[in-house]
Formats: C-alpha cells, structure tokens, sequence
C-alpha cells in the first residue's frame, strides 16, 4: 500500500491551536510485506541516520499495528518525504496521521479519518495540523479532553493559491511556546477570539476581503517572529505585493501567504528578490487530506 499525506499550516494568525489548512505538498510511503524490516528514505531526512535507526513512522506504525493483529510481522517501508523539518509546515502531523492510518489499512480494518484524528491526539494535543493532515482544505478544529476532536472543514477554491517562504534556518516549537505568557489580558483574549471568529466565518462564505484584518493576532506570532526578525519584512512584503493574508506558518520559521492565483507569480517574484537564501514557492491547497492507494 502507498499512503499520502499532505503538508499544512497551521495558527493561521489569531487561530492559535485550532485553524488550520492543508497545502499541495506530500509526504509518499510505501509499505511492502518483506522477509525482513528494512527502511529506506528520500529526499528530507534522507541524510540523517537517526532517522532509520529511531523512525518516528515506524514506531507509531507498530504500535497499532501489533495491537491490532497480535504480532509484529515485517515490512520494507520507504519514505519519499517532501515536507521540510521543523520549519511550521506540520512535518509532525503528517507523520502521526500517516502512521495511525497506515496501521489500521495493513491490518485489513477500516477506520474515518474522525477516528484516525481522535487517535493522533496521543501524540499530538493540538489539532490545529493534525486535522488538516487528515481531512484537507481548511479546518477549524477543538479537542475535548485529549479524546476527541470535533472539526469543520471547508474546500479551499482552486482560484487561491499559497505563496510560501521556508527559511533555511529552523525554528523549535518547544522553544518559542515556552517564550509565551502563561496569562494574557481579557483585552488581548477577546481581540484573538473576534478575529479567530471572523477569519472562520470569511473561509466558509469565501468572502477574502476581510482576511487581512481577521488574520492579525496578539497572542503568540511577535513573540515568535522576534527569533528570526527577517519575517517581519516577509510579512510586509507579502502584503504590499497582493497577499489576501500573511502569518507565520505554525511556529515558524515558515511563512504563509495566500493570494488569488494571478497575483501569485507576482508575489513569487518580489519575495524570491528580497529573501534570496529562503525558498520561495507557490503551492495549490490540498482538499483531500490523506489518501491511501493500494
């Protein structure tokens, strides 16, 4: 069987740990019955040895797996990852839901992608990218009690695309949610709630004018953007050059864009000569969430 699943960006300005979308981005893993384990990765990560010896895929994989049937049979898996490390594209996710679901559909049960999510919250508390990762399009999502999610989606139009920037330098999601305030004001709640609330209303009536405005957060973004102030100026750009709404894109370092899909080549070109060392590329949106292929 071959699973794919997608890159997402999560937060999305005031969504702090509950927006989400999902871009044309993946991850492909291929998972054969073998004679013997065996693991082999392409493309991100494939340089790293630590990856093969301590697989985080393959040991969530397994934890269902053998739960599920009883036994521990072999596989050869192969990874052609696409989706950058630790730059705030939902690398994670994508390997937590991609594994739950690909354990399942080898042990021959069929699961929803509900169930597939609720699963994820082990590993994952935030559902913010775990949701799209699973679903596609653009998600607004809530965990209860780390049981269960509840989650609404809305198909993103193909008329949008995503300009995305991806530094060449990482940023820890640890690190920047520990520089955050345990307490914030009621002020500065009721902004990111109003906002939050608008930016979700305009993604279901598809009404981008106001994303602008509704994208603007006060709760976790400067904090964040302080360790690499160079997004700052990425912001700028982006909303000087056609950009429906601009925010970092999860913890960061990457940055996300949307545009209508004629001003994209023009927004790809003003940010690739200001932010020459960062990668610069457009992307469709992902509606599908994972698939799997037999």
């Amino acid at each position: 069987m071959k699973i794919r699943v997608p890159a997402t960006s999560a937060n999305l300005g005031p969504g702090f740990d509950s927006l989400g979308l999902a871009l044309d981005l993946h991850n492909e893993i291929t998972i054969k019955e073998a004679n013997f384990l065996s693991i082999s990765i392409h493309g991100e990560g494939s340089n790293r040895p630590g990856i093969k010896t301590n697989n985080q895929f393959v040991n969530i994989f397994y934890n269902f797996y053998t739960k599920l049937v009883g036994r521990r049979d072999d596989f050869r898996f192969e990874f052609h990852n696409n989706i950058p490390f630790s730059r705030g594209l939902g690398s994670s996710s994508a390997v937590i839901i991609s594994a739950i679901a690909a354990a399942y559909e080898m042990a021959g049960l069929k699961m929803s992608k509900e169930s597939i999510v609720d699963k994820a919250l082990f590993y994952e508390s935030h559902p913010d990218n775990i949701a799209p990762a699973a679903h596609g399009g653009f998600t607004a999502s809530m965990a209860i009690k780390n049981d269960h999610v509840y989650t609404q989606k809305k198909k993103i139009p193909s008329y949008l695309k995503a300009v995305m920037v991806i530094p060449n330098k990482s940023m820890s999601t640890a690190k920047s949610r520990a520089k955050m305030s345990k307490s914030i004001s009621m002020q500065k709640a009721v902004f990111n709630l109003t906002h939050t609330a608008v930016l979700t209303a305009a993604f279901f009536n598809e009404d981008w004018s106001v994303l602008r405005v509704a994208s603007e957060d006060k709760m976790h973004q400067n904090i964040r953007m302080n360790g690499m102030r160079e997004l700052y100026k990425v912001q700028k750009t982006a909303l000087l050059n056609g950009a429906l709404m601009s925010t970092l894109s999860g913890s960061g370092s990457s940055f996300f864009n949307m545009v209508y899909e004629d001003d994209a080549a023009h927004l790809e070109k003003k940010l690739k000569e200001e932010f020459g060392k960062f990668r610069v590329e457009v992307f469709n949106f992902d509606n599908n969430g994972y698939l799997i292929e037999k």
